[in-house]
């Protein structure tokens, strides 16, 4: 019976082809039984995956309200879009916001415009986060089935069991879903998640595209056209590194360039994703242009922008950290697959070396980048899912010969073992957490070491991850991929147990209080009023109170800023008018700002306080004087210089 395209003949994943070749009929006999059982369950498997991922990601999703900064103006952004019906270009507190691609709007938009939004998302963050929950669970599945797919398997002649294959393909889902990047990054409100799932779909289609024999070259060039307009031309720099790099680890040019076409495939790429910048380049010009492609992609890339300042090691760190505890299990088949380069092999048995390529790519660009975010690494965790998954694989691979196995062996025992004693660490930190959560000084979390300590949540998560640690040492079983997925699965009560109630801890301390006051603003502001905040900016101020806010920061600037803004800023939602017409203003203004020396002896009556925040209803007369002796010391307005990111 031939092999299909989507069932490879199955051989070890860094297995040499010679090695490949010494398959004897009575494993492949037994091996077809195994695949067409493995096969039949297929489809409940990857429900399984889903399931577990809406677990993770869809969790309490909506039960905390907006994160600032970004965030909320991601959410104020696809909002606006709803409601007002352009779903071009983004805007946001009235002016347009040029960050990003528009695929993320258009999504969280489409919940928004969804009826009933106000009954089943009161806290506006559902539809906001839907789109980055539901692309990490797709991520999962994809991982998962591709591994279905394409198993590993042990030696010649020894075809895995039907667990390790599973064990395998579910390892590499959660090794996903449990990064410590995508458990914060795939339950919120901003396009790194979508970007990471867009990308990931586009890489694993043409990897797959490389190890069948047959079968269409455009699905992954149409799924790369999504990434553009997830993020932008980064998407397409990204996926050439990535191919670039597989060919130099020893992947075929001649197949690549057979079966993935890349001239024809770009062309795909370009035709569905540029129509939109073309557009947005006709409606506004300039403005877009500089914003977009000169300060959100080239600038970010040549210069540190918003003091986004580190090393060249930066990335390096945030490799380690990013797959914890299992970053050793990810090591060690990196450095397998190394070892290996330019080693033929089949092409169905490369996904290993692929995933490193893919790894190694997102490592050297970020890495010459000025501007460096922990964010940006987000795109390489599902290739370093894959690794993590592969390593337990490794043991029973003969790709260097019977010499060296033994020290492949000894090599996966030494990566458990540090995973393990990682997992203790985390173990410990998470029961002392009383001791050193007093020692975080951030003025908008006031309490945080007295709540935490009234919930259990330090001491289960202990327990949960000491068990995890039991498990991953082989207390239930000496096999590698069973202790790994024992292990993870353990991990995951983490999510309900820790996650979910610091979460809510932080959104009651720090978001509770603006959401409060921004209810106040709108039940106290008359018509003609304006709203202003200073000190701390919070976006989400602007989508909770639904008005057009001027924002300032703590400086004497800020205040001879607001004077003049309130005289002369005619954005959308703003009223600019004289002292005499309006003859206050609401003003949110935080306990630390308010100390400062041109803030003191503030005019007026406070409406509220919460939090470290008040609103008052300031007296624009006493604005005007404190602003003519600042600008008699000569601070003069700054707002009207160009400043890339406004809102």
């Amino acid at each position: 019976m031939p092999w299909s395209n989507s069932e490879p003949h199955p051989k070890p994943v860094f297995g040499s082809l010679s090695s490949a070749r010494r398959v004897s009929a009575h494993s492949l006999d037994s091996l077809l039984l195994k695949t067409r059982s493995v096969r039949s369950r297929h489809p409940l498997l990857l429900i399984l995956v889903a399931v577990i991922g809406a677990g993770v990601f869809l969790l309490g999703l909506g039960q905390t309200g907006l994160v600032d900064e970004t965030p909320a103006l991601f959410a104020a952004s696809a909002r606006h879009m709803a409601e007002s019906g352009d779903w071009l270009i983004p805007q946001v507190n009235g002016l347009p916001r040029y960050d990003k691609p528009p695929l993320i709007y258009w999504l969280m938009a489409g919940f928004y415009a969804l009826p009933g939004t106000a009954q089943w998302d009161p806290l506006g963050s559902w539809a906001a986060r839907l789109p980055s929950a539901l692309a990490s669970m797709t991520t999962m599945v994809a991982l998962g089935d591709t591994l279905l797919r394409w198993p590993p398997f042990g030696p010649a002649g020894s075809p895995a069991q039907g667990f390790d294959r599973v064990a395998t393909a579910i390892n590499a889902a959660l090794a996903f879903a449990l990064s410590p990047l995508m458990l914060v990054w795939g339950r919120t409100e901003v396009s790194d998640a979508l970007f990471t799932a867009t990308l990931a779909l586009s890489l694993l289609l043409a990897w797959r595209t490389f190890a069948a024999q047959r079968g269409p070259w455009w699905p992954c060039w149409s799924v790369l056209a999504l990434a553009v307009l997830s993020k932008g031309p980064v998407a397409i720099v990204l996926f050439a590194l990535t191919l670039g790099l597989f060919w130099l680890l020893g992947a075929e040019a001649d197949r690549l360039r057979r079966r993935l076409r890349p001239f024809p495939g770009l062309a795909l790429t370009l035709v569905m994703s540029a129509p939109w910048f073309v557009l947005a380049l006709l409606r506004e010009g300039k403005p877009y242009w500089d914003s977009f492609f000169g300060y959100h992609n080239l600038q970010r890339f040549s210069r540190v922008v918003n003091n986004h300042h580190q090393g060249p090691w930066y990335f390096f760190v945030v490799l380690v950290l990013a797959s914890l505890p299992f970053t050793p299990l990810l090591l060690l088949s990196l450095r397998r697959v190394l070892l290996e380069i330019r080693t033929p092999l089949l092409p169905s048995l490369s996904l290993g070396r692929f995933a490193a390529a893919w790894l190694l790519a997102v490592l050297l660009f970020f890495s010459l980048s000025a501007t460096k975010l922990p964010s940006y690494w987000l795109v390489a965790t599902p290739a370093a899912a894959l690794l993590v998954a592969l390593a337990p694989c490794t043991a029973w691979q003969p790709g260097f010969g019977p010499a060296q196995k033994p020290l492949s062996q000894r090599g996966l025992r030494l990566a458990m073992a540090a995973s393990a004693a990682l997992l203790i660490l985390v173990s410990a930190a998470l029961a002392l957490a009383p001791q050193w959560l007093p020692l975080i000084n951030d003025p908008t979390l006031p309490g945080l070491a007295a709540a935490v300590g009234r919930r259990p949540w330090p001491s289960l998560g202990a327990a949960v991850t000491m068990a995890a640690v039991l498990l991953l040492s082989g207390l239930a079983t000496n096999r590698p991929t069973a202790r790994l997925l024992q292990s993870q699965a353990g991990l995951l009560l983490l999510v309900p147990l820790v996650l979910l109630p610091v979460w809510q801890i932080g959104d009651q301390l720090r978001g509770a209080p603006i959401r409060q006051l921004a209810a106040v603003a709108r039940a106290e502001r008359s018509a003609s009023e304006a709203l202003a905040m200073v000190g701390l900016i919070k976006p989400s101020l602007h989508f909770y109170s639904q008005s057009t806010v001027l924002f300032e920061g703590r400086s004497s600037h800020a205040l001879v800023n607001l004077a003049d803004r309130l005289r002369a800023d005619s954005r959308p939602g703003l009223q600019p008018s004289s002292v005499d017409l309006q003859p206050t203003l609401l003003l949110l203004i935080d306990s630390e700002t308010a100390e400062k020396r041109h803030w003191r002896t503030i005019e007026g009556r406070e409406l509220a306080r919460s939090g470290p925040y008040s609103l008052w209803r300031l007296d624009r007369v006493w604005l005007e004087k404190r602003a003519r002796l600042l600008q008699n010391e000569g601070i003069n307005p700054s707002w009207r210089d160009p400043r890339p990111e406004m809102f």
